[in-house]
């Protein structure tokens, strides 16, 4: 089991630019400890035009300054939005390879084609142009990245015969993944051989079959880059204290603010789904059905006595140990939690959730050696000096179950 932090970079209103610094600080404080205590993976959102919910429109910057404070933990897109309008495959290409170089080989590339009509509205998008946009933009990065003549002439995006430098750290390149909010879009990752990158909520039930469809496709796939990454992700949050009713007053109105947030960008397509843009069918219930109001919840509150939603990683260590192994137990391979949601929990509360974690939970799911290789750096670096130093030593990894 992998674990690993998100980040929407909320910034609740009333806005100001000290607010919107105070974000990005705090989450990169959030990433060193992470990093630290022995996290697997930071992602990254890249959202436009969000208010509230998401001011991370340049994900590679924010990304970049984590490689940069950081030494061990992967620097994941999650996910880059695959809309020529928004983004060029080519520049998608050159940007994630620097990435890939300043992080001694520590990049995740996740791929989305957008979810929201405020975005791809606002960049003048045909929603349903995009996930042919998208498949194109899948196919077309791994050979730019392994390719050192590629040109393309497809449906949606063509060029001549160039040399797309520079090449990724990584042999033979990073992996890739797919960031699935719509119930199907795991079966597009399976057929490509992408990894299956959750963003939304889903019971387990409804996630252990979604998941055994997609191990069962990704078997007998034809994968668009040079390996296969068969690895499903979820989306959590997260809030971890010794008491488990202080735990669920300081985590119910995170996780109620940041549904009801969700809620206003996200389900217009309930009320009017497209061709391209279906229902999110049970997934959407079960993300409306999670939380409480935004404000705050005592530990005495009805609330937090009945108990968190199914599957929520909030509460004491005993609790998120055996709510972990239920999501283990129906295929997922690796939970990435939200830390603090609308911002609404004090800095200190969410390091020290951190830290709680790392300590009491995650060596629950490690063997001792792999407890001892989270806190050192994977990644090699090439002895420049050499003359045989013209390819780096490290290898992505094709990852398995």
């Amino acid at each position: 089991m992998k674990f690993g932090i998100f980040y929407e970079l909320s910034v609740p209103r009333p806005f100001s630019r000290a607010n919107e610094w105070l974000t990005y600080h705090n989450a990169l404080e959030q990433c060193r400890v992470a990093d630290e205590v022995g996290f697997d993976h930071v992602w990254a959102v890249e959202h436009h035009f969000l208010e509230e919910y998401s001011h991370c429109p340049a994900p590679e910057v924010f990304l970049t300054a984590v490689a940069a404070q950081t030494q061990r933990i992967r620097v994941g897109h999650g996910a880059v939005v695959c809309v020529p309008e928004m983004n060029n495959p080519i520049r998608v290409a050159e940007r994630a390879a620097a990435l890939d170089i300043i992080s001694n080989g520590r990049l995740e590339l996740g791929t989305a084609r957008s979810s929201t009509w405020t975005e791809l509205g606002g960049f003048c998008a045909d929603p349903d142009d995009t996930k042919k946009t998208w498949d194109e933009f899948c196919r077309v990065i791994p050979q730019m990245w392994t390719d050192d003549d590629f040109g393309w002439e497809g449906a949606r995006f063509e060029m001549p015969a160039r040399n797309v430098i520079p090449k990724p750290f990584q042999e033979p390149h990073p992996p890739m993944w797919v960031t699935v909010t719509t119930p199907g879009t795991e079966l597009d990752a399976a057929a490509r051989g992408l990894g299956c990158l959750g963003v939304s909520a889903a019971p387990f039930a409804e996630q252990e079959r979604r998941t055994k469809e997609y191990y069962r496709r990704v078997a007998n796939c034809d994968p668009v880059g040079s390996f296969v990454n068969d690895q499903v992700h979820t989306l959590n949050f997260l809030y971890c204290h010794e008491d488990y009713r202080q735990a669920a007053a300081l985590g119910l109105p995170m996780v109620g603010a940041f549904s009801m947030s969700n809620a206003h960008l996200y389900f217009t397509r309930e009320a009017y789904p497209t061709r391209a843009y279906q229902t999110l069918g049970n997934a959407g219930a079960a993300l409306r059905s999670r939380g409480t109001p935004n404000g705050s919840a005592p530990a005495d509150d009805p609330s937090v006595a009945k108990g968190l939603p199914e599957g929520v990683g909030i509460g004491d260590p005993d609790h998120l140990v055996r709510t972990i192994r239920k999501w283990e137990d129906v295929g997922v391979t690796g939970i990435n939690f939200l830390l603090n949601a609308m911002e609404m929990i004090p800095q200190e509360q969410v390091l020290d959730s951190l830290r709680l974690f790392a300590t009491e939970v995650i060596p629950q799911f490690q063997t001792p050696d792999e407890r001892a290789a989270r806190v050192q750096a994977p990644t090699s670096v090439p002895d420049v000096s050499s003359p045989d130093a013209s390819e780096p030593s490290t290898m992505s990894a094709g990852t398995s179950r």
